[in-house]
């Protein structure tokens, strides 16, 4: 729905859609699923699901790979979806194959659940689960090229983007639109885009504690 809202928003320019669409097929996912996991994994913390779970002989980094694993499931229908329909009902074109944007768009949305599994570990209310995303998405959002080139940003926010995993999810899409086959750009970007989604869900792992007597 975003998508087509944003498709005929701009439906007097098409080629502002195919940059703008494009980058959006990363971001809308990765916004969602670190709003919808950070909600339901701080339900099952405070309802006492991972309490329990936790009595049991599994090891903690089982148990939040286990929910990893369940949410992308979902992250990765969500990503493939939107990439079809912004592809084949709302005409985006690009000059890399449809594919590449489903991987990177599937690739982001891990990245958003994970770090909505680790952000649920210092909530203890919905509302506060929600409020993280100011703290960790938004900035995300301005800093990643897709407001404002980067290299016309001020030097010391260069190098927070550098460090900012949607700035390299942002950077593949990009890499996509331009050219007809995968970069070393490209790959280089998405393996960082999945670096950080495990190291999260390490993180993620670590905020658990197993309670004894």
């Amino acid at each position: 729905m975003l998508l087509t809202l944003l498709r005929y928003v701009m439906d007097s320019s098409p080629a502002t859609f195919d940059y703008i669409g494009l980058t959006m097929l990363g971001v809308f996912p990765f916004i969602s699923m670190f709003l919808v996991t950070s909600v339901a994994m701080l339900r099952e913390r405070t309802s006492g699901t991972l309490e329990r779970m936790l009595t049991t002989p599994v090891h903690k980094l089982d148990l939040i790979v286990g929910y990893g694993l369940a949410f992308s499931i979902a992250a990765a229908l969500q990503s493939a979806v939107a990439t079809g329909v912004a592809y084949w009902l709302l005409d985006l074109t690009t000059r890399g194959a449809a594919w590449l944007v489903i991987l990177i768009a599937i690739a982001n949305a891990v990245l958003g659940m994970a770090l909505g599994l680790f952000v649920s570990a210092f909530a203890n209310s919905e509302f506060q689960a929600v409020q993280f995303m100011p703290a960790v998405v938004l900035p995300q959002i301005l800093l990643c090229g897709l407001i404002w080139p980067r290299d016309e940003m001020v030097g010391w926010l260069q190098g927070i983007a550098r460090v900012l995993p949607l700035t390299y999810a942002v950077e593949a899409l990009t890499e996509v639109g331009a050219h007809a086959d995968p970069t070393a750009v490209l790959w280089r970007d998405l393996g960082i885009v999945a670096g950080c989604a495990v190291a999260a869900l390490m993180l993620g792992a670590l905020t658990l504690r197993r309670r004894t007597g």
